[in-house]
């Protein structure tokens, strides 16, 4: 049973959230183990108003990348320093300001103190802490090592980190330019055209087809303008949903692959995902068919997430990972699958992982520098473009009656 409660702090301020407990007087004795005192609480299920409030707190609230890598370093740094698990759990849980970790850490240390392990815990909350990060303090309980297997989560999310950033700040700028050119056609094609458009009715000039085109688009903005807003902005919706099913996501990954120069940093940072996960798990002590299962779910693009799958399957009936690395070339570079043999053959098969990893990190690093060189002309070229079809859709016309005069 859940309830939406509403307790004290013992400094005074009043804090909510929503919490599992089998009746009123579960909740009040696990909120005061907390040091918070309830205030109120009511049952989430039947009251729609308690169900978006939980949905609000289950979706809108997350916990970013950038808090799991300090919660994961300043973990490991206090169970290495001497504190037991649950101690360093109730300082963190303290210090931080995120509602929904806040939250997690609280469930987590109720957990421990009815006898669960900390990956047991983390598990409850699959929303947070991924697959990759429950088998990676398994193994260092497993092992006796959990403060280095923390450590080697926070190195391994914080490279993740950086890699997403670099990826996305190449593709800030372009982003910007092109939205600002569609935003800026638009409130054009709504209050530019139109007033072209009564000059030409009136001196009844032959139009062009590009420039009966733009009146035709202009016509639709400006006559349905909250309409034609809406189907733009269903037909964005739309699409966001397409490449999130299975069939659309297929197509769109195929496509993405196949685009020159992108397709080509799309290889180099799933190659270096793929070589960082699968060294952070083998370092941590994970069996190799169960870290290439859990690399499965860190990747995103379907084809990887397809190659990995089959993987498994072919490592557990005696395939080396080698071989099925050089089967997808495609994919992954022909010098992936070489390394990778070497460090079987070595006995070294995560520090070569982890070179590999290094080097493709290097590589998107090098490749995202070079983008905005790539990626000015390309702009600049669209740009010119669209401003060259549209003044020469507009002003023919003009030049044309001028001519005829």
């Amino acid at each position: 049973m859940q309830f939406y409660f509403k307790a004290k702090k013992s400094d005074g301020k009043i804090t909510d959230g929503v919490q599992d407990a089998p009746d009123k007087l579960t909740l009040a004795q696990d909120l005061r183990k907390k040091g918070l005192s309830l205030f109120s609480a009511e049952r989430a299920e039947g009251n729609k108003i308690i169900q978006f409030l939980k949905w609000l707190n289950e979706t809108v609230i997350i916990v970013g990348l950038h808090e799991k890598i300090v919660f994961a370093k300043n973990l490991s740094a206090m169970i290495n320093a001497g504190l037991s698990i649950s101690r360093a759990l109730e300082i963190l849980e303290k210090q931080t300001n995120n509602k929904k970790l806040k939250q997690a850490l609280g469930g987590i240390l109720n957990g421990i103190s009815q006898g669960k392990t900390l990956s047991e815990g983390l598990q409850d909350y699959p929303r947070i802490f991924s697959p990759l990060f429950v088998a990676m303090v398994h193994a260092g309980e497993e092992s006796g090592g959990l403060s280095v297997s923390l450590k080697e989560i926070s190195l391994h999310l914080e490279q993740s980190y950086i890699l997403l950033r670099k990826v996305r700040g190449a593709l800030i700028y372009p982003a910007i330019v092109v939205a600002a050119i569609i935003i800026i056609g638009i409130l054009m094609l709504i209050f530019v055209v139109p007033t072209l458009t009564s000059t030409f009715k009136e001196l009844n000039v032959a139009l062009p087809v590009s420039t009966r085109f733009i009146i035709k688009l202009s016509d639709i903005l400006s006559n349905y303008t909250i309409i034609s807003l809406v189907g733009l902005i269903a037909l964005g919706i739309t699409f966001f949903w397409a490449i999130r099913t299975k069939k659309g996501g297929k197509f769109f990954d195929f496509v993405i692959l196949r685009i020159p120069f992108i397709g080509g940093l799309v290889r180099e940072v799933n190659t270096a995902r793929t070589t960082r996960t699968l060294s952070s798990l083998i370092t941590a002590g994970v069996p190799i068919t169960q870290s290439t299962s859990i690399t499965t779910d860190v990747l995103q693009n379907f084809y990887y997430k397809e190659a990995l799958f089959l993987a498994t399957g072919k490592i557990e009936k005696g395939a080396t990972i080698a071989s099925v690395f050089k089967e997808n070339t495609f994919l992954y570079p022909i010098m992936v699958g070489e390394m990778i043999e070497v460090g079987e053959e070595t006995g070294k098969l995560s520090e070569m992982l982890l070179d590999v990893a290094h080097f493709y990190e290097e590589q998107v690093s090098e490749a995202t520098k070079d983008m905005s060189t790539i990626i000015e002309p390309v702009l600049m070229l669209f740009i010119g473009g669209a401003v060259g079809f549209f003044a020469i859709s507009m002003i023919s016309p003009i030049y044309s009656l001028t001519g005829s005069i």
